[in-house]
């Protein structure tokens, strides 16, 4: 598939819509209870379509994560809703149709060449072809788990100190991961950890999927560095 031009700007503009809804909404229900919820996944969206546009080697892989979260709210949304009258399923339809388009424009050979397919960035960071698509797992899965955090920590609820804890080690490790810092590792595996026992402690499926996403997104390089650790 060719289009790499056109589906890159399908694709931002697809992300742009939404930082520019949850911005909306955000500034619509100031002091509101969701307030701080919606400016989270504005954030979410907005550094998606800014590193879209600004080239980033990881962007690709973090717009298709975040994207592959909304296809998988939305397939939730749907199959939940399916038998409930108060549910608007248009609106689920057009946010399963969009972050599909957005997916599926993002993917491809063809559109790796924009981004992680460049040589400079690999050159920096000394890393083959396995390396690169090591990387590139991790981003994507990081991609999915950001924006369940970001609605862990602040949806209304009692204040919980753990899930900002645990938002701030996904930040910290996802930008010490793109670039290739250890420790980025080991603050997503904590992350992943501590949400994960969290949602198994109050039997809550939201962190449950986003502590695993978080572990999942750590695991590429944990065999890796328990394979060097041996050698030493």
């Amino acid at each position: 598939m060719k289009l790499v031009g056109e589906r890159r700007a399908l694709a931002a503009i697809v992300f742009a819509f939404f930082f520019v809804m949850f911005t909306l909404n955000a500034l619509m229900n100031s002091g509101g209870p969701f307030a701080k919820l919606l400016w989270g996944l504005s954030a979410t969206y907005g550094i998606a379509f800014f590193a879209l546009v600004a080239g980033y080697f990881w962007a690709r892989w973090y717009a298709v994560g975040v994207g592959l979260f909304g296809v998988m709210l939305g397939v939730l949304g749907l199959w939940m809703g399916r038998n409930d009258p108060n549910v608007e399923m248009g609106q689920l339809m057009l946010q399963f149709g969009l972050h599909a388009v957005a997916t599926l424009a993002l993917w491809g050979e063809g559109m790796s060449l924009a981004y992680d397919g460049k040589s400079a960035w690999r050159e920096r960071f000394h890393l083959d072809e396995n390396g690169v698509r090591r990387l590139g797992r991790s981003v994507i899965r990081a991609g999915v788990s950001l924006p369940m955090v970001v609605a862990y920590a602040f949806a209304p609820r009692q204040a919980n100190v753990e899930s900002f804890v645990i938002l701030g080690l996904t930040l910290l490790g996802f930008s010490a991961l793109v670039r290739m810092r250890t420790w980025g590792v080991f603050a997503l595996l904590g992350a992943g950890g501590m949400m994960l026992t969290l949602g198994m402690e109050h039997t809550q499926l939201q962190p449950i999927l986003g502590g695993v996403m978080l572990l999942a997104a750590a695991a590429p390089f944990v065999t890796p560095m328990l394979r060097y650790v041996r050698t030493v």
